[in-house]
């Protein structure tokens, strides 16, 4: 199954914003009820039989963040704008981002980056960047995709709410 990131609307089902409710029957939806993983927990997240993790995150009864997590198989596929995410090394996949939108290492931990106009966030454990057998450090482990407003700042925050955003 492909799953496309659309920021910011969501990916598959799941919808920024949707209540939480809601939220939680688009996630058992992904579930494959032929192989149900026994990590699975309803309302937080599943594990398809590819590996491909699925989390949501809501906040005052409503999603606000998805995150995916690196199948094992290429049964799912995780995809922005025809990007394999999970299937792209990250430097590679860093660079064609970075011809559409600003994408920049994040300060605390330079093997993630953040393309905020996106709301995306990509995640790996450590740069191994010219090692393609280190699976975990050449490709992206997890995305995050989030409602805007996720990733600010307390004073962005406030000015975000005087702007009416």
């Amino acid at each position: 199954m492909d799953f496309d990131l659309v920021p910011p609307i969501g990916v598959g089902p799941l919808r920024i914003g949707m209540p939480r409710q809601s939220a939680n029957t688009a996630l058992d939806s992904l579930r494959d009820p032929s192989a149900i993983s026994e990590s699975d927990k309803p309302g937080q997240h599943v594990f398809r039989p590819s590996g491909l993790m699925i989390s949501i995150q809501c906040t005052r009864d409503r999603l606000e963040a998805v995150e995916l997590g690196r199948p094992s198989t290429q049964t799912d596929r995780v995809t922005f704008q025809g990007l394999d995410i999970f299937a792209t090394p990250a430097r590679e996949l860093v660079q064609r981002m970075a011809e559409h939108t600003p994408i920049e290492a994040d300060p605390d931990d330079p093997a993630s980056f953040t393309a905020a106009d996106l709301l995306l966030g990509f995640w790996r454990p450590f740069a191994a960047d010219d090692e393609p057998e280190e699976e975990q450090g050449y490709f992206f482990s997890s995305v995050l995709l989030a409602r805007p407003g996720y990733n600010d700042t307390p004073a962005e925050a406030a000015q975000r709410l005087q702007q009416g955003s």
